[in-house]
């Protein structure tokens, strides 16, 4: 099947326009619950196939992967007989662009997308008496920087979620396009959230989060997912290490520790590349004025006239250490984190203890609006 899976992968964009091509020949009621340019859509499927194809021998880790998926796919409209029209689009597809395709492969494929199929719809049954999606409020909309904007939601109905998870988001600016963003507080009884957006080149939903969304509008939020998967049972003291807006759930993190504890140590290290970057200065102040427990450091990579720490952030943490008594979270740009891991891991501390986010232009293969992946 990896075998399989790979030959219609290799043929690039190919792949997916034919498989939608023949989804929405065959199915043209199917059409409605994409957006109306799949230019940033096509990829998508291929890269949920390879992380499913990727784990298909290891149902452990891939059973939760597509129960999420089953609820998460919800806001899309989806219902379960739309699964079998997707199933022969996909075998369909596979077996155009792989010229050793027999009834032996069709065989492995089709039983192994019908147990996906039924893992995805058991999980959207469960979640039945939740709704699909949360209508929220634009409360406030704070343009920090050229090209980011922190925006201040409230849902009509409460959206539970934890600290370090993600929430899709929408807007009918740029409709059936739905993005994840990490919430930068815990889960309030007023519903609030705080969103903290960068505008990406040729990203849509980005950019109009940040440049066309006012106070007013209304957006649409998917149900949480858990990217960072924060544990809010560990006493243990916290290294939080962020790049640009990764600053968002680990300040959810800070927010959970203030109202929640349990009481122990926050070192927050927060990287950017001149003063003018740190959008969110005022509020990081605030949180330590506030919190005796927490300490805000900012590393300034390419300022040499900053008073801060020079240097990537990765650096300032690895020689601000010890840290191998800590759990550490780090999110930020793949680069960033890759290279803060790393230092951490030199320097002692077990890799079990360290979760990442990242906050990249892309996930393999969507578009560049800062789409968060673990």
């Amino acid at each position: 099947m990896r075998t399989s899976f790979s030959k219609a992968a290799a043929a690039g964009d190919e792949a997916p326009l034919w498989f939608y091509s023949h989804l929405f020949l065959a199915h043209p009621e199917t059409r409605q619950m994409f957006p109306v340019s799949m230019a940033h859509q096509r990829d998508r499927l291929f890269a949920a196939l390879g992380e499913v194809v990727a784990r298909v021998d290891d149902l452990d880790s891939l059973v939760p992967i597509l129960q999420q998926l089953g609820r998460d796919h919800r806001k899309f409209g989806t219902v379960a007989e739309h699964y079998p029209a997707v199933g022969a689009s996909l075998l369909a597809t596979l077996a155009h662009f792989d010229e050793d395709w027999d009834d032996a492969l069709a065989a492995d494929w089709t039983a192994a997308y019908e147990l996906v199929a039924s893992v995805m719809v058991a999980a959207a049954d469960e979640m039945a008496d939740e709704p699909p999606w949360w209508d929220a409020d634009v409360t406030a909309h704070e343009r920090r920087t050229v090209d980011t904007a922190v925006l201040r939601l409230r849902t009509k109905i409460p959206l539970p979620y934890r600290p370090g998870e993600s929430i899709s988001l929408e807007t009918e600016l740029r409709p059936r396009l739905w993005r994840y963003y990490s919430p930068a507080n815990a889960c309030r009884p007023d519903g609030e959230l705080e969103i903290h957006a960068r505008a990406q080149a040729g990203g849509p939903v980005s950019t109009a989060l940040v440049r066309q969304v006012d106070v007013g509008d209304v957006l649409r939020l998917g149900p949480p997912v858990d990217h960072l998967r924060f544990d809010p049972d560990s006493d243990r003291d916290l290294l939080l290490v962020a790049g640009g807006t990764g600053l968002a759930p680990l300040k959810a993190i800070v927010d959970h520790v203030a109202r929640n504890g349990p009481p122990r140590r926050v070192d927050l290290f927060v990287g950017v590349r001149t003063e003018a970057d740190l959008y969110d200065g005022a509020d990081l102040a605030r949180l330590e004025q506030e919190n005796p427990w927490l300490t805000v450091s900012v590393a300034v990579s390419e300022d040499g006239d900053s008073q801060w720490a020079q240097g990537d952030v990765g650096e300032v943490v690895a020689r601000s250490g010890p840290w191998a008594s800590r759990e550490a979270y780090v999110a930020g740009p793949r680069a960033m984190v890759d290279d803060t891991v790393e230092r951490l891991l030199q320097h002692g501390l077990p890799r079990d203890r360290v979760r990442t986010e990242v906050f990249a232009p892309s996930r393999p293969g969507p578009d560049v609006d800062g789409e968060v992946t673990s």
